[in-house]
């Protein structure tokens, strides 16, 4: 079991009193696995994506990623959790701007004191059919190049789990189908888990696993 949750929630003060953002949640993940969470606007799904990486914290019940209950750790050892086991992409890229494409994957490796972070970079952007264009800046990139150095950039420190936010949101049907096609080869190459928060219901099809988030309750479909 690579994930667990149990009777994890989610409230917020707000003038009118709490706000349950997600109702008590029991979930199983194991490694290997690939799982979307689908959903309306406002059903929580981003609040469980950000409660599962550690990035924020419960209000009640717990988390725990490959055994490590995250509530019980202080925010240094959640970001060395992440660090280790996580990665992340995210519908708006986040990439650093001031950063060729070959720095932006660089990145994540070098902070984690990686010696051959640079060698590792260019073989991830080989990897994602970007090699040529190791040395520009994003603002020289499309979209679909964009996301492209961000994929490769989640998958650099090889994490156990890769969390994706709405990936294919901000691209056209034929770059986002490239983009699925991608993220889905280096899940089956790597083993890495895939939680994929989307829309997209034809992604979400291909996932071996579809939860549903509505007005804060998780179901999944059978």
């Amino acid at each position: 079991m690579l994930i667990k949750t149990t009777q994890l929630e989610k409230r917020v003060e707000t003038s009118e009193g709490p706000l349950q953002i997600l109702h008590p949640i029991d979930l199983q993940i194991n490694a290997g696995d690939s799982v979307a969470v689908v959903g309306a606007s406002g059903s929580g799904k981003s609040t469980l994506l950000s409660l599962l990486a550690g990035l924020d914290l419960a209000s009640a019940g717990r988390v725990e990623i490959d055994g490590e209950d995250l509530q019980q750790l202080d925010e240094e050892q959640r970001a060395k959790v992440r660090a280790d086991k996580i990665g992340f992409i995210f519908q708006s890229f986040l990439l650093v701007p001031s950063l060729t494409a070959l720095e932006n994957v660089m990145l994540p490796a070098e902070l984690a004191g990686n010696s051959e972070a640079r060698q590792q970079a260019k073989q991830m952007l080989d990897s994602v059919g970007l090699g040529e264009r190791a040395h520009h800046y994003p603002n020289q990139l499309s979209g679909g190049e964009q996301q492209r150095v961000a994929i490769a950039r989640a998958f650099i420190g090889k994490p156990k789990i890769l969390f994706a936010d709405e990936p294919t949101g901000n691209l056209d049907a034929k770059t986002g189908e490239k983009i699925e096609q991608l993220l889905f080869q280096l899940n089956q190459q790597q083993g890495t888990t895939l939680i994929v928060v989307t829309h997209d219901n034809k992604l979400a099809q291909r996932c071996s696993r579809k939860l549903t988030m509505a007005a804060g309750r998780l179901t999944e479909e059978q």
